[in-house]
């Protein structure tokens, strides 16, 4: 007898379908897993005959062959655990194989018979109720799975649990979707003292979704600042926050299937690997730039990264994803984020400051920064230098404004870009490319002129120039302009990267 178990392959944030055939046969007694299985698939023998042993069950002294179809796509991960041992219960007769038809199941199996958890349920809950299935998967992830609407979800504790399930004797609960996460309270710009240059310039990139470098001394408030962005930044949208979920779900990090409304804000050492920063390794999972999807990806001390690793950040920031290519598969995966970078002027970090004047400079700082290349830095759309902080700042009150009165201006700008996109696959005005930024961020005739003679003196690449009329209209939007202004450009192209001094 055969037995038909349905169930997922993850290739990035697509899930894959898999049939689990499972045959006992007479013949000499042996347990084979074939359909191009990884280690972890292959060790799912042992658990299984564990889990089996555990609630009572004992293998048949036969012939076991399980075949994961379709055989030419790589089976990777433990969460084929479950699909293989119901597909075993299905062909000794202790399920009902139409019974198991109705279902897509994930889960991975302990030794005493619990199920654990096992990444990307969420994305298997949605294959799922695309196929008109019913998803059974691991209790601890039921609520994850529920976010997915119509879809029958069976959470089971344990293996016993959900054979009674199955079989009628004991129904389990439908879990419900998980409590959606409230953003948590960060850093106030209340605490930044000074620095109106850079907070200004943090405000045009929450509300246009700019990139942003900080390049000022140590202890000047940079990496304050950056922590204070998530906190002016709108919410995610529902659509915006499931999207975010996928990636969480693929990569194992939500917990009690909690979405979360706050963008999320990632900030890697600056040891980060190429794998661990844009996604690969041996079993390709998604880097810090997915994770940082639609949310704020935050690189400190951006020249002590290794070149090549910053370097291949250059294709995600332009096109919103990776695109991870192996021998034997290419995974894509989702990466529109905004980065936010701070540096030191030059490796000691007191460029400029005569009390602490370096030997080397003004090389030291040419040198410093030669380390992130030209073609990284042009598609940073803000550029600010921040003075160092005197004691006398420090002693000064609290600005009369923070987070809470710019958020609402951010709100304000991202609203009217939502609206001016509507029919667009856009949200922000730095996604906006093309003859759709010819449209709505043409300057009038003051600022046509004064773009053109800045593009020659600043020798502006064509990213360049578009990335200046991109952050002339945020500008405008937060000044409530319908149209972009010479006084527009004029701030924008103050933004734009200078060429350190040899």
């Amino acid at each position: 007898m055969v037995a038909h178990v349905s169930t997922v392959a993850f290739l990035g944030l697509e899930a894959r379908a898999v049939q689990v055939q499972v045959q006992v046969a007479p013949g000499v007694p042996a347990f084979v897993v074939v359909g191009l299985a990884d280690k972890a698939v292959a060790e799912s023998r042992e658990r299984v005959r564990a889990a089996l042993q555990a609630i009572g069950l004992a293998l048949p002294p036969k012939r076991i062959t399980v075949n994961l179809s379709p055989a030419d796509l790589r089976k990777e991960g433990s969460h084929y655990d479950l699909p293989i041992a119901l597909g075993l219960l299905g062909a000794m007769g202790v399920i009902d194989a139409e019974t198991l038809a109705a279902y897509l199941v994930v889960g991975e199996l302990g030794l005493d018979g619990r199920i654990a958890a096992a990444p990307g349920v969420l994305l298997a809950a949605i294959h799922a109720s695309e196929r008109s299935l019913g998803l059974i998967c691991p209790a601890a992830q039921g609520a994850e799975a529920a976010w997915a609407g119509s879809v029958e979800v069976v959470a089971a504790p344990d293996l016993m649990a959900l054979l009674d399930h199955l079989r009628g004797v004991g129904a389990l609960v439908a879990p419900e979707p998980g409590v959606a996460e409230e953003a948590a309270e960060g850093p106030d710009l209340r605490q930044v003292k000074g620095q109106e240059t850079a907070k200004r310039a943090l405000e045009i990139a929450a509300a246009g979704g700019h990139n942003l470098v900080m390049v000022g001394p140590p202890g000047a408030g940079k990496s304050l600042m950056a922590a204070c962005l998530p906190g002016i930044l709108p919410p995610l949208t529902p659509a915006e926050a499931l999207e975010v979920s996928m990636v969480a779900s693929v990569s194992g990090t939500i917990e009690a299937g909690r979405l979360s409304r706050a963008r999320p804000f990632r900030s890697p050492h600056h040891s980060a690997s190429m794998a661990a920063l844009v996604g690969g390794g041996l079993r390709v999972k998604p880097g810090e730039v997915s994770l940082a999807h639609l949310g704020v990806l935050f690189l400190d001390e951006l020249p002590e990264f290794q070149r090549a690793v910053l370097d291949s950040l250059r294709q995600p920031l332009e096109t919103g994803r990776v695109s991870v290519a192996r021998a034997n598969s290419h995974v894509t995966f989702p990466a529109r984020v905004q980065l936010v970078a701070a540096m030191n002027p030059c490796r000691c970090g007191h460029l400029g400051d005569p009390g602490q004047a370096c030997s080397r400079a003004p090389r030291c700082a040419a040198d410093y920064q030669a380390k992130v290349s030209g073609p990284l830095l042009d598609r940073i759309d803000l550029h600010v230098e921040v003075a160092g902080v005197s004691a006398a700042d420090l002693v000064l009150p609290p600005p009369a404004e923070g987070s809470a009165e710019v958020r609402r201006r951010v709100a304000a700008a991202r609203a009217v870009q939502t609206a001016r996109y509507e029919e667009e696959n856009v949200r922000t005005n730095a996604e906006a490319d093309g003859a759709l930024l010819d449209r709505v961020a043409t300057p009038d005739e003051g600022g046509r002129a004064l773009l053109a003679q800045a593009a020659e003196a600043l020798r502006l690449s064509a990213r360049g120039y578009h990335r200046v009329l991109r952050v002339s209209r945020t500008i405008a939007d937060l000044a409530g302009s319908d149209g972009v202004m010479r006084g527009h450009v004029a701030e924008a192209l103050s933004y734009r990267r200078r060429a350190p001094t040899n």
